[in-house]
């Protein structure tokens, strides 16, 4: 049997591998001993196949080549032992019924209720996608004027105006100063770094941030207190880092202190600042809090303060790093399709309080 240099040495690597599927390592070895002039039968014997198999393999080889080594064809390989009945039996308990005093259901806990294995079980959920063990979190808006408010946002995003900045603003308010009770161990080959689960409460900070859309870079000030004062006090620090040709569109939530009274007052005296607020339950609009996302991963969560300074020089170096690299998060989705998925979402709930 003829093959080129390179298929033998791809072939001499898949027969010494201690990774790939048993059938590949055999089917490789039988190759190369067939291109060695060994016998149908001889190879058989050696291989663990039946000179059938072997004279199967040398034709396909013939005509494929390597290009299909691996694939099984079609109506070969093992068969399943289950049933269809079974199987939809199997994933009509898991989505529509609980085990007896639990939340959902386990591998182990189907496979006893059903009478078969929990590798059966966990197979099933693997190829249809079913996870039992995970629950996302969720909150469809109830503001009256939602799809005015998202169409706003949505716009400033896909379409922002020119000669104008836009930030997306919030506060990271109580950001805790936490110190651990033990020296962390650094990670070493072959384990974890460690901390301990225990903490000591230095005291807290606010953190004020305002991302901008374009450029991806981040104000931040760290502000003892979460009030209209410090939120003021903010406004003024863009608005002295924003050209004074420039206008300001500012997307923020609907807390209180950023409609205080005071605020609207200077917002009258500075025309040139225009705020859009996302509508409630729906922090997910604003995109300042996907870096704050970052900022908790890459600084915070697993870091030890000593006291609030502390704290806030961390704060402070992660700003400084991220904005000697900006990116921008690039949004996407249309207020048609966030709309369409709302309303998918209303008539689901609705289902279910129906039922």
């Amino acid at each position: 049997m003829q093959m080129s240099a390179g298929q033998r040495e791809a072939l001499e690597v898949l027969s010494r591998s201690q990774a790939a599927p048993h059938r590949q390592v055999q089917r490789a070895k039988a190759l190369l001993l067939a291109a060695d002039g060994v016998a149908n039968t001889r190879i058989s014997v050696q291989v663990g196949v039946t000179p059938v198999t072997v004279r199967a393999w040398r034709e396909r080889f013939a005509v494929e080549g390597l290009a299909k080594l691996g694939q099984v064809r079609a109506g070969r390989g093992r068969k399943t032992s289950i049933p269809e009945e079974k199987v939809q039996q199997i994933v009509h308990d898991t989505l529509r019924t609980k085990p007896k005093g639990q939340t959902h259901w386990s591998c182990r806990t189907m496979a006893a209720h059903q009478g078969v294995s929990s590798a059966t079980v966990q197979r099933i959920w693997h190829n249809l996608g079913i996870k039992p063990h995970l629950v996302d979190t969720f909150k469809v808006s109830n503001d009256p004027d939602f799809e005015a408010k998202l169409t706003d946002v949505v716009g400033l995003y896909l379409d922002p105006p020119d000669r104008a900045v836009v930030f997306c603003v919030d506060e990271k308010s109580q950001v805790q100063a936490l110190d651990r009770t033990q020296p962390s161990l650094p990670m070493t080959k072959g384990r974890n770094a460690t901390m301990t689960h225990d903490y000591k409460r230095n005291g807290t900070t606010t953190l004020f941030a305002a991302l901008n859309v374009l450029t991806g870079e981040v104000t931040g000030r760290c502000l003892p207190q979460h009030r209209h004062q410090e939120f003021l006090k903010f406004l003024k620090v863009i608005d002295a880092e924003v050209p004074k040709s420039q206008d300001v569109h500012v997307i923020l939530d609907n807390y209180g202190t950023h409609k205080h009274p005071t605020i609207k007052q200077w917002l009258r005296r500075h025309k040139r600042f225009h705020l859009h607020f996302i509508p409630t339950s729906s922090s997910w609009l604003n995109l300042v809090e996907r870096w704050f996302r970052d900022l908790t991963d890459k600084a915070l969560r697993r870091g030890s303060f000593n006291s609030v300074p502390d704290l806030i020089t961390s704060i402070e170096e992660y700003l400084e790093a991220h904005n000697e690299e900006p990116k921008p998060f690039v949004w996407t989705a249309t207020a048609e399709s966030i709309l369409a998925k709302v309303r998918r979402a209303r008539t689901r709930l609705d289902e279910v309080v129906s039922q």
